[in-house]
């Protein structure tokens, strides 16, 4: 046989072995992928080990996509016991009844927009919650700072500093500081570890005291007299912010109210004759009307809430 033959198809041959060997490669890495997600969506979080999860099928098929990323994320910062697919079916559920709901007792008009309203109190309930997790975690930056500073002045290294705090405070700075002393012991710089946090829960207070850690662990000086000094800022901070949040508080209540006042006036007027609702968004100019309202409303509550939101 013509060895140009033999060699055209012994390199076939080798070819398709490759390609087998290359197939099963990759079926076992998705496999193995799969089996991670699964377990780590099955293992739950570390307030609630072996909580059995709900959706998996659609919690995995979601995290393939670009929403199902962008929930996890919001998810991973307010650290809510859900996984993906939980909150995505609890929302749709959620949006659907609220749709229902709109266009039973008021019209079949006021459905979709209910809907709208209700994907827009999810993702504000999820930032909601990630500027609760942020308050609570600036409000506990002092008695961080105090315990960074007292470990360190007894000659521990702040390494060592971190991973103490980490066990004496609660939720979440005792969370985050976990997540910090773990990427420490797998070779993270400190830089590295403490910009995430300051990524996952933006403030001031916590990008001073990660400024000042940082720049301490580069050239070295006085770091307890830095987070001495910064612990009494810091508390001064705390207060001062508790005072603009209760003088403000009324402020928020009437940013609240606006809404619900126009929720209530279409109730009002629906109950005072019945059907008018139906009759109001049966034509182009009714529905309009309706449209321009409640942007009006939407307008006054988002100016309420910025002229009510000060950085201190």
């Amino acid at each position: 046989m013509n060895p140009l033959i033999l060699l055209t198809l012994g390199a076939t041959l080798l070819a398709c072995v490759l390609l087998v060997l290359g197939l099963r490669a990759y079926a076992a890495g998705r496999a193995q992928r799969a089996a991670l997600i699964e377990r780590l969506t099955a293992s739950g979080a570390p307030d609630a080990p072996g909580r059995r999860r709900r959706f998996r099928a659609v919690d995995r098929r979601l995290r393939t996509t670009a929403l199902g990323r962008r929930i996890g994320l919001k998810l991973a910062v307010t650290g809510l016991d859900l996984t993906v697919g939980e909150f995505f079916v609890y929302m749709v559920a959620a949006v659907a009844g609220i749709w229902l709901i709109a266009s039973s007792f008021l019209a079949p008009f006021f459905g979709p927009v209910a809907g709208l309203i209700g994907l827009w109190a999810a993702n504000a309930f999820l930032n909601w919650q990630r500027a609760r997790r942020t308050d609570r975690f600036v409000n506990q930056l002092p008695d961080l700072a105090r315990i960074l500073a007292n470990a360190t002045q007894a000659g521990l290294a702040l390494r060592t500093a971190i991973g103490m705090a980490a066990e004496e405070l609660e939720a979440p700075a005792g969370e985050e500081l976990a997540r910090v002393a773990d990427r420490l012991a797998v070779g993270h710089s400190i830089e590295e570890a403490l910009g995430e946090i300051a990524e996952r829960l933006p403030s001031r207070e916590l990008v001073v005291l990660v400024s000042t850690l940082v720049l301490s662990a580069r050239a070295g000086g006085a770091i307890v007299d830095s987070l001495r000094n910064l612990t009494v800022t810091l508390e001064q901070r705390k207060e001062t912010r508790r005072e603009i949040r209760t003088q403000l508080s009324q402020v928020t209540v009437t940013a609240y109210l606006v809404p619900v006042l126009g929720f209530g006036s279409l109730l009002l007027v629906d109950s005072m004759m019945p059907g008018a609702l139906d009759r109001m968004t049966g034509s182009v100019v009714g529905q309009s009307a309706v449209l321009v309202a409640l942007g009006l409303f939407a307008v006054g509550f988002v100016l309420i809430r910025r002229l009510s939101k000060i950085d201190v």
